[in-house]
Protein backbone atom coordinates (compact mmCIF):
# COMPACT_ATOMS: atom_id res chain seq x y z
CA UNK A 1 0.00 0.00 0.00
CA UNK A 2 2.84 2.40 0.31
CA UNK A 3 2.90 2.92 -3.64
CA UNK A 4 -1.11 4.19 -3.17
CA UNK A 5 -1.37 8.01 -3.15
CA UNK A 6 -3.57 9.43 -0.87
CA UNK A 7 -3.02 12.90 -1.32
CA UNK A 8 -4.80 15.09 -3.86
CA UNK A 9 -5.61 18.90 -3.91
CA UNK A 10 -8.89 18.44 -2.09
CA UNK A 11 -7.16 18.42 1.20
CA UNK A 12 -5.08 21.14 0.57
CA UNK A 13 -5.03 22.87 3.66
CA UNK A 14 -2.77 26.35 5.59
CA UNK A 15 -0.91 28.04 3.06
CA UNK A 16 -1.66 25.42 -0.14
CA UNK A 17 -5.09 26.63 0.16
CA UNK A 18 -4.92 30.29 0.73
CA UNK A 19 -2.83 30.60 -2.22
CA UNK A 20 -5.77 28.59 -4.55
CA UNK A 21 -8.08 31.03 -3.36
CA UNK A 22 -5.97 34.13 -3.75
CA UNK A 23 -4.88 33.22 -7.56
CA UNK A 24 -9.05 32.64 -7.81
CA UNK A 25 -9.55 36.37 -6.43
CA UNK A 26 -7.00 37.71 -8.81
CA UNK A 27 -8.88 36.21 -11.79
CA UNK A 28 -12.31 37.39 -10.70
CA UNK A 29 -10.67 40.80 -9.80
CA UNK A 30 -9.41 40.87 -13.69
CA UNK A 31 -12.59 39.60 -15.03
CA UNK A 32 -14.64 41.90 -13.93
CA UNK A 33 -12.48 45.29 -13.95
CA UNK A 34 -12.21 44.12 -17.75
CA UNK A 35 -16.48 43.81 -18.04
CA UNK A 36 -16.36 47.24 -16.97
CA UNK A 37 -13.78 48.87 -18.63
CA UNK A 38 -11.62 49.52 -15.61
CA UNK A 39 -8.35 48.28 -16.53
CA UNK A 40 -5.40 50.74 -16.83
CA UNK A 41 -5.11 49.63 -20.47
CA UNK A 42 -8.19 50.20 -21.13
CA UNK A 43 -8.57 53.66 -19.58
CA UNK A 44 -5.39 54.75 -20.77
CA UNK A 45 -6.58 54.13 -24.45
CA UNK A 46 -9.84 56.07 -24.20
CA UNK A 47 -8.00 58.93 -22.27
CA UNK A 48 -5.75 59.32 -24.75
CA UNK A 49 -8.85 59.34 -27.30
CA UNK A 50 -10.80 62.08 -25.80
CA UNK A 51 -7.39 64.11 -25.48
CA UNK A 52 -6.74 63.67 -28.93
CA UNK A 53 -10.21 64.88 -30.28
CA UNK A 54 -9.35 66.83 -33.06
CA UNK A 55 -10.71 70.83 -32.36
CA UNK A 56 -10.72 73.29 -35.65
CA UNK A 57 -9.27 76.07 -34.81
CA UNK A 58 -10.72 79.69 -35.58
CA UNK A 59 -10.12 81.39 -39.09
CA UNK A 60 -9.21 85.48 -39.50
CA UNK A 61 -9.75 87.56 -42.98
CA UNK A 62 -7.87 89.98 -41.85
CA UNK A 63 -4.88 88.26 -40.04
CA UNK A 64 -5.88 89.96 -36.19
CA UNK A 65 -7.10 87.92 -32.90
CA UNK A 66 -10.38 88.61 -31.78
CA UNK A 67 -11.99 87.93 -28.29
CA UNK A 68 -13.16 84.55 -28.73
CA UNK A 69 -11.31 82.77 -31.31
CA UNK A 70 -10.30 79.19 -30.54
CA UNK A 71 -5.72 78.68 -31.47
CA UNK A 72 -2.97 77.04 -30.79
CA UNK A 73 0.36 78.55 -28.72
CA UNK A 74 3.04 77.65 -30.22
CA UNK A 75 6.93 77.97 -29.16
CA UNK A 76 8.95 77.96 -32.65
CA UNK A 77 11.77 75.15 -31.79
CA UNK A 78 15.76 75.62 -32.01
CA UNK A 79 17.29 72.65 -33.29
CA UNK A 80 20.70 73.98 -34.11
CA UNK A 81 22.82 74.10 -31.66
CA UNK A 82 24.14 77.06 -32.68
CA UNK A 83 22.57 80.63 -33.49
CA UNK A 84 24.73 83.37 -34.66
CA UNK A 85 27.62 81.33 -33.41
CA UNK A 86 26.10 81.28 -29.75
CA UNK A 87 25.63 77.62 -28.51
CA UNK A 88 21.78 77.08 -27.46
CA UNK A 89 20.21 74.11 -26.29
CA UNK A 90 18.80 71.87 -28.88
CA UNK A 91 14.49 72.41 -28.91
CA UNK A 92 11.71 71.48 -30.99
CA UNK A 93 8.73 72.84 -32.27
CA UNK A 94 6.26 72.98 -28.81
CA UNK A 95 2.49 73.89 -27.91
CA UNK A 96 0.50 75.16 -25.03
CA UNK A 97 -0.93 71.85 -23.76
CA UNK A 98 -2.59 70.41 -20.92
CA UNK A 99 -1.00 68.02 -18.59
CA UNK A 100 -2.59 65.22 -16.57
CA UNK A 101 -0.10 63.78 -14.49
CA UNK A 102 -2.97 60.85 -13.62
CA UNK A 103 -5.51 59.63 -15.68
CA UNK A 104 -8.14 59.22 -12.75
CA UNK A 105 -8.11 62.88 -12.30
CA UNK A 106 -8.88 63.72 -16.02
CA UNK A 107 -11.98 61.84 -15.28
CA UNK A 108 -13.66 65.46 -13.35
CA UNK A 109 -10.88 68.02 -15.06
CA UNK A 110 -11.69 70.76 -12.27
CA UNK A 111 -8.10 72.10 -12.35
CA UNK A 112 -5.56 72.74 -11.09
CA UNK A 113 -3.79 71.03 -13.94
CA UNK A 114 -0.14 71.64 -15.29
CA UNK A 115 0.34 72.39 -18.75
CA UNK A 116 3.05 71.71 -20.87
CA UNK A 117 4.75 72.25 -23.90
CA UNK A 118 3.76 69.23 -26.36
CA UNK A 119 5.92 68.45 -29.86
CA UNK A 120 2.68 67.06 -31.45
CA UNK A 121 1.68 69.65 -33.44
CA UNK A 122 -1.93 69.25 -34.00
CA UNK A 123 -4.98 71.21 -32.50
CA UNK A 124 -6.78 68.74 -30.25
CA UNK A 125 -8.72 68.65 -27.10
CA UNK A 126 -5.22 69.24 -25.51
CA UNK A 127 -3.74 72.47 -27.51
CA UNK A 128 -6.62 74.23 -28.15
CA UNK A 129 -7.39 77.32 -26.21
CA UNK A 130 -9.89 80.28 -27.13
CA UNK A 131 -8.75 84.02 -26.35
CA UNK A 132 -11.41 85.50 -23.63
CA UNK A 133 -11.98 89.02 -22.53
CA UNK A 134 -10.90 90.09 -18.97
CA UNK A 135 -13.46 93.07 -18.98
CA UNK A 136 -16.88 93.04 -19.30
CA UNK A 137 -16.45 96.74 -21.78
CA UNK A 138 -15.19 93.75 -24.40
CA UNK A 139 -17.20 91.89 -26.30
CA UNK A 140 -16.31 88.75 -28.43
CA UNK A 141 -15.46 89.42 -31.72
CA UNK A 142 -13.55 92.49 -30.78
CA UNK A 143 -9.91 92.87 -31.75
CA UNK A 144 -7.21 91.83 -28.97
CA UNK A 145 -4.39 94.40 -28.94
CA UNK A 146 -1.40 94.68 -27.33
CA UNK A 147 -1.16 95.21 -23.72
CA UNK A 148 -4.70 94.07 -23.03
CA UNK A 149 -5.49 91.48 -20.39
CA UNK A 150 -7.42 88.53 -21.86
CA UNK A 151 -7.87 85.08 -20.44
CA UNK A 152 -6.67 82.22 -21.81
CA UNK A 153 -9.18 79.36 -21.72
CA UNK A 154 -9.53 75.41 -22.62
CA UNK A 155 -11.67 75.35 -25.63
CA UNK A 156 -12.82 71.70 -25.65
CA UNK A 157 -16.13 71.77 -23.96
CA UNK A 158 -16.20 68.42 -22.16
CA UNK A 159 -12.27 70.19 -19.87
CA UNK A 160 -15.35 72.58 -19.19
CA UNK A 161 -14.02 76.72 -18.06
CA UNK A 162 -10.24 76.14 -16.99
CA UNK A 163 -8.26 78.90 -17.37
CA UNK A 164 -4.22 79.31 -17.26
CA UNK A 165 -3.14 80.57 -14.33
CA UNK A 166 0.11 81.46 -12.62
CA UNK A 167 1.13 83.51 -9.39
CA UNK A 168 4.43 84.67 -7.59
CA UNK A 169 6.74 81.67 -6.81
CA UNK A 170 6.87 80.38 -3.66
CA UNK A 171 9.00 77.37 -2.07
CA UNK A 172 6.11 75.12 -1.94
CA UNK A 173 4.45 76.52 -5.64
CA UNK A 174 6.84 76.29 -8.19
CA UNK A 175 7.94 74.29 -11.22
CA UNK A 176 8.97 70.65 -10.14
CA UNK A 177 12.42 70.52 -12.54
CA UNK A 178 13.17 74.35 -13.26
CA UNK A 179 11.94 75.58 -9.71
CA UNK A 180 10.29 78.90 -11.26
CA UNK A 181 7.10 80.14 -11.34
CA UNK A 182 4.56 77.76 -12.03
CA UNK A 183 1.69 77.89 -14.76
CA UNK A 184 -1.51 75.93 -14.52
CA UNK A 185 -5.23 75.91 -15.06
CA UNK A 186 -7.76 76.48 -12.82
CA UNK A 187 -11.60 77.20 -12.51
CA UNK A 188 -11.66 80.37 -10.67
CA UNK A 189 -11.16 83.00 -12.85
CA UNK A 190 -9.05 85.89 -10.75
CA UNK A 191 -6.56 88.61 -11.45
CA UNK A 192 -4.07 85.50 -11.79
CA UNK A 193 -5.63 84.61 -15.06
CA UNK A 194 -4.43 87.87 -17.02
CA UNK A 195 -2.05 87.93 -19.42
CA UNK A 196 -1.02 90.55 -22.08
CA UNK A 197 0.68 90.86 -25.18
CA UNK A 198 3.76 92.48 -25.61
CA UNK A 199 5.77 93.15 -28.73
CA UNK A 200 8.89 91.00 -29.71
CA UNK A 201 10.89 94.09 -29.81
CA UNK A 202 11.43 96.19 -26.72
CA UNK A 203 12.02 99.08 -28.64
CA UNK A 204 8.86 99.06 -30.14
CA UNK A 205 6.72 98.37 -27.43
CA UNK A 206 5.36 101.79 -27.32
CA UNK A 207 4.69 101.95 -30.83
CA UNK A 208 2.52 98.85 -30.73
CA UNK A 209 0.41 99.55 -27.92
CA UNK A 210 -3.17 99.18 -28.38
CA UNK A 211 -2.14 98.20 -32.13
CA UNK A 212 -4.08 94.48 -33.22
CA UNK A 213 -2.21 91.46 -32.63
CA UNK A 214 -1.69 89.67 -35.87
CA UNK A 215 -1.97 85.58 -36.03
CA UNK A 216 1.07 83.26 -36.81
CA UNK A 217 3.19 86.31 -35.48
CA UNK A 218 5.87 85.61 -32.44
CA UNK A 219 5.09 87.66 -29.56
CA UNK A 220 5.96 87.77 -25.99
CA UNK A 221 2.89 86.56 -23.54
CA UNK A 222 3.20 87.99 -20.59
CA UNK A 223 1.56 87.69 -16.57
CA UNK A 224 0.01 91.05 -15.90
CA UNK A 225 0.47 90.48 -11.83
CA UNK A 226 4.59 89.46 -11.95
CA UNK A 227 5.19 90.60 -15.26
CA UNK A 228 6.88 87.30 -15.73
CA UNK A 229 6.71 85.64 -19.64
CA UNK A 230 5.32 82.65 -20.37
CA UNK A 231 8.45 80.36 -21.01
CA UNK A 232 9.39 76.69 -22.68
CA UNK A 233 11.97 75.39 -20.14
CA UNK A 234 14.25 73.77 -22.94
CA UNK A 235 16.53 71.89 -20.61
CA UNK A 236 13.38 70.39 -18.98
CA UNK A 237 10.91 67.18 -20.01
CA UNK A 238 8.76 65.65 -18.58
CA UNK A 239 6.91 62.44 -19.13
CA UNK A 240 3.69 62.06 -20.36
CA UNK A 241 1.11 59.76 -21.90
CA UNK A 242 1.52 61.68 -24.99
CA UNK A 243 5.55 61.23 -25.23
CA UNK A 244 8.07 63.98 -23.54
CA UNK A 245 6.83 67.62 -23.11
CA UNK A 246 8.66 70.21 -22.16
CA UNK A 247 7.75 71.74 -19.03
CA UNK A 248 6.14 75.42 -19.12
CA UNK A 249 6.61 78.32 -16.78
CA UNK A 250 6.60 82.16 -16.11
CA UNK A 251 9.64 83.36 -16.57
CA UNK A 252 11.92 86.01 -18.32
CA UNK A 253 15.02 84.84 -19.62
CA UNK A 254 16.81 88.01 -21.53
CA UNK A 255 19.62 87.97 -23.55
CA UNK A 256 22.76 90.25 -23.50
CA UNK A 257 20.69 93.25 -25.44
CA UNK A 258 17.80 92.91 -22.93
CA UNK A 259 15.34 91.24 -24.98
CA UNK A 260 13.65 88.33 -24.55
CA UNK A 261 15.08 84.96 -25.48
CA UNK A 262 13.45 82.46 -28.49
CA UNK A 263 12.03 79.70 -25.00
CA UNK A 264 10.06 83.50 -24.03
CA UNK A 265 8.60 83.84 -28.24
CA UNK A 266 5.30 82.54 -28.98
CA UNK A 267 2.84 82.47 -31.60
CA UNK A 268 -0.87 82.33 -31.34
CA UNK A 269 -1.39 80.04 -34.38
CA UNK A 270 -4.94 80.28 -36.53
CA UNK A 271 -6.24 80.30 -40.09
CA UNK A 272 -5.64 83.55 -41.89
CA UNK A 273 -7.08 83.72 -45.40
CA UNK A 274 -4.58 83.81 -48.04
CA UNK A 275 -1.49 83.73 -45.73
CA UNK A 276 0.91 80.38 -46.37
CA UNK A 277 3.07 81.03 -43.89
CA UNK A 278 1.73 78.03 -41.80
CA UNK A 279 -0.04 75.07 -43.08
CA UNK A 280 -2.97 74.31 -40.66
CA UNK A 281 -5.43 74.22 -43.69
CA UNK A 282 -5.40 70.62 -43.45
CA UNK A 283 -6.33 70.73 -39.41
CA UNK A 284 -9.01 73.22 -40.04
CA UNK A 285 -10.70 70.22 -42.01
CA UNK A 286 -10.52 68.13 -38.68
CA UNK A 287 -6.97 66.35 -39.36
CA UNK A 288 -4.96 65.86 -36.49
CA UNK A 289 -1.57 66.14 -39.48
CA UNK A 290 0.86 68.05 -37.54
CA UNK A 291 1.15 71.76 -38.10
CA UNK A 292 4.75 72.46 -40.27
CA UNK A 293 5.95 75.55 -39.09
CA UNK A 294 7.75 77.04 -42.17
CA UNK A 295 9.53 80.30 -42.56
CA UNK A 296 7.56 83.37 -42.91
CA UNK A 297 6.95 85.13 -46.94
CA UNK A 298 5.76 88.10 -45.37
Amino acid sequence: MAHVRTYNPSVRIGNWIEEVQLEEDKLKDFLERRANGQLLIQRSSGFMGRMSNPIQLSTSADGCVRFGDTIMVVNKGNPDRTVYGVGQHPRDDSALAIYIPDIDSSQTASGPLIVSGTTKLAPCFRTAFKVMPSSDSVNIGDKLRYGQPFYLMTAASESGELFVFSDVKRFSQCTEKARHQVVHLTAEKSFNCFWKIQHINPLLRLEYEHEPVLANDECIIQHCKTHQNLCVEEKCVIPTYFGRDYEISAQTCLDSHKAEMAINRWMLVMGVAGDQTYSIALNNTGSQEPIELKPSIK
